[in-house]
């Protein structure tokens, strides 16, 4: 397509050489732009959309890279990548050895601070601030921060700290009364309040929809209207609480006015001290089904242009899915169950709960630490919550799952999606760590299932476990089938042989039981036979099987999708060193690095966790003397 503004913007030095029209027609490219893209490749659609004319008043008015823009999470961040010279490279985003979806230091001079999680770039931004100030220098800084990060903790903490430093700092909050899911910000229904009386609504009825229309004198007459329509508005207004905090409170603007946002940004970034300019913007911004569905199209795979229609694969439902249905089925009989979500209530199948259960479901917001703390306290009632939460994002609440959970022997039941390797999101969602992280914690114990029905068989046996915490990880993707059996309770801490063989033993767990398995089928044509174990249980392990296994074998291999260290295959190792037989065993499981964007499958062959990868290290193991002594470790008495 032929752009008449877009093809000549490569850094922000070309975008400051048009005029404010100029600009506007430019945010019609970008958007176009945009979903042209996205709509063939999927990614994060609506924040960006939501964005446009705030980037580019952003980028226009500050001297970046010298000045140095903050990005919270990154899923407003498409524009900046585009207009920072990434555009001819954009169609790669989240692909594999393509451009990130997220912020990331090593790939752009502009990117300043690497975001993937909520809430964080308050925090950096006052500690690049800080660090300027120590330097002697005198650029400027700018957080840019969405309402629904605002429902992290962090962000207040950094608030405080801003005010009491009085740094010059500047925080941008990007107020599309959306976070992922609806808003649960109490703040937000604050500023929202201003604007729900009868009386308010009428006159915005006969005056602020026509006024919307005419861009700068609108703004105008809209911002005299309302001074004049209430004097109480004038009084108690949304930035009261950011005064509190230390901060000069401006706005709120509207964030799609980019001749108001040049001029507001240019008054602003010269007066010192820490500030706040508060924009209203609409995610989804300019393109319809994204509007009339701003979760849906929060993040997408490939979809019509036209309609908004993801193309999705037809097949079994996602363990997503799965989850949430059978926690539905488990708490229709057991009325002490309970969801909690930290904003996420669609990406953990806790929605299912939310429709059919209402009152048995919580979001707390983009606040993991404070969604395992009420948690711990409802356990200590006799309530069983199930904690829903990504793998990757449950690492904030780490020392909640410590001191408030484990350490107090309370029954609160994780549930980690996205365990693994998820794909296009990345190393900041990877969930590559949680097998190490939760194996640790005293009295937990972690499982992770094989499949769909072990799942459901999982979730029954963590809810009815009454010795403490519980933890389940499971990978983002399809089922391989849909669910076929009824519920049942598993015995806890105990495994299954799923294929018999007399040359060496394979234990896995979760989604790499069915690598093992298929590795094993390599194996077989190789002449190997491989006996496969889906250990089921990281911590306990079973031990009584484990002694049967090593009693048998004189090569064990064990396989996680979770990194190496401290891991499944260390727990194997320790187990045996306590039963004392004499082994040789290789650790197969994510390297000590973290792992590049890209589809699962690309990402599991490249870190050599795919079935033919992990037959061919069998093969080397067995066959070869003088295996690397990282991979391979003896245990004796």
């Amino acid at each position: 397509m032929e752009y008449k503004y877009l093809h000549s913007i490569n850094f922000p030095e070309d975008l400051r050489k048009l005029g404010v029209n100029e600009l506007k027609i430019l945010a019609q490219e970008i958007r176009e732009f945009l979903i042209d893209t996205i709509s063939q490749i999927g990614g994060h659609l609506g924040a960006s959309l939501g964005s446009v004319e705030l980037t580019l008043a952003l980028h226009y008015v500050f001297q970046t890279p010298d000045d140095q823009l903050v990005w919270d999470v990154g899923h407003q961040g498409y524009i900046h990548k585009i207009i920072t010279g990434r555009r001819d490279v954009f169609h790669t985003i989240r692909q594999f050895h393509g451009i990130s979806g997220f912020l990331k230091r090593s790939e752009s001079p502009y990117d300043v601070f690497g975001a993937g999680h909520a809430s964080t770039s308050i925090s950096a931004a006052l500690g690049i601030a800080t660090a300027r100030d120590f330097m002697g220098k005198d650029f400027k800084v700018v957080a840019v921060i969405g309402d629904g990060a605002m429902t992290g903790g962090m962000a207040y903490e950094a608030m405080n700290n801003a005010g009491i430093l009085k740094k010059n700092l500047i925080v941008v909050l990007n107020d599309n009364r959306m976070s992922i899911a609806p808003n649960v910000w109490s703040i937000s229904n604050y500023f929202s309040s201003l604007t729900v009386t009868g009386a308010y609504n009428k006159f915005k009825t006969n005056v602020w929809d026509l006024t919307g229309k005419l861009d700068s004198v609108g703004d105008r007459i809209r911002r005299v209207a309302g001074r004049l329509e209430s004097g109480m508005k004038a009084i108690v207004t949304p930035g009261m609480l950011f005064e509190a905090l230390g901060f000069r409170y401006f706005g709120p603007f509207n964030g799609h006015n980019i001749s108001q946002l040049i001029t507001t940004f240019r008054e602003v970034k010269d007066l010192k001290g820490p500030l706040l300019i508060h924009v209203t913007t609409e995610k989804g911004k300019g393109y319809l089904p994204a509007e009339e569905d701003t979760q849906k199209l929060h993040g997408v795979v490939a979809f019509d242009k036209v309609t908004g229609t993801q193309f999705k694969k037809q097949g079994p439902p996602s363990l997503t899915k799965v989850f949430g249905e059978a926690l539905v089925e488990i708490a229709r009989k057991n009325n002490k169950v309970v969801g909690v979500t930290a904003a996420m209530p669609d990406g953990t199948g806790l929605n299912i709960l939310q429709k059919e259960m209402p009152d048995k479901f919580f979001d707390v917001g983009i606040a993991e630490q404070h969604a395992v703390t009420f948690c711990a306290g409802m356990a200590t009632q006799g309530y069983i919550p199930v904690a829903a939460i990504y793998s990757t994002f449950l690492q904030r609440a780490f020392d909640q799952i410590i001191h408030d959970v484990a350490l107090q022997h309370l029954h609160v039941v994780f549930v980690l999606d996205r365990g693994g390797l998820v794909g296009a999101d990345g190393p900041t969602h990877h969930g590559a760590f949680d097998l190490s992280y939760l194996r640790l914690v005293p009295g937990m114990v972690v499982m992770a299932p094989k499949d769909e029905n072990e799942l459901r068989d999982m979730l029954l046996t963590a809810i009815n476990y009454s010795g403490g915490p519980v933890a389940i990880r499971y990978p983002r993707g399809n089922a391989s089938a849909s669910p076929e059996k009824s519920i049942e309770e598993l015995p806890v801490g105990r495994g299954e042989v799923l294929r018999v063989g007399n040359d060496v033993a394979i234990l896995a767990v979760g989604l790499m039981v069915e690598h093992a398995l298929k590795a094993a089928e390599v194996l077989e044509r190789e002449g190997i036979h491989a006996e496969v174990v889906n250990m089921r249980f990281v911590k306990p392990v079973d031990k009584e099987l484990l002694d049967e296994i090593a009693g048998k074998f004189n090569h064990l291999v064990t396989v996680e999708d979770n990194t190496i260290k401290g891991g499944f295959g260390s727990a194997v190792l320790e187990a045996l060193q306590e039963i004392g037989k004499p082994v040789r065993v290789l650790n197969l499981g994510l390297p000590d690095l973290f792992v590049e964007h890209g589809m699962p499958d690309d990402l599991y062959e490249l870190v050599g966790l795919h079935p033919e990868g992990i037959a061919d290290k069998v093969l080397h193991f067995i066959n070869v003397e003088g295996t690397s002594s990282r991979e391979t470790v003896l245990v004796s008495r």
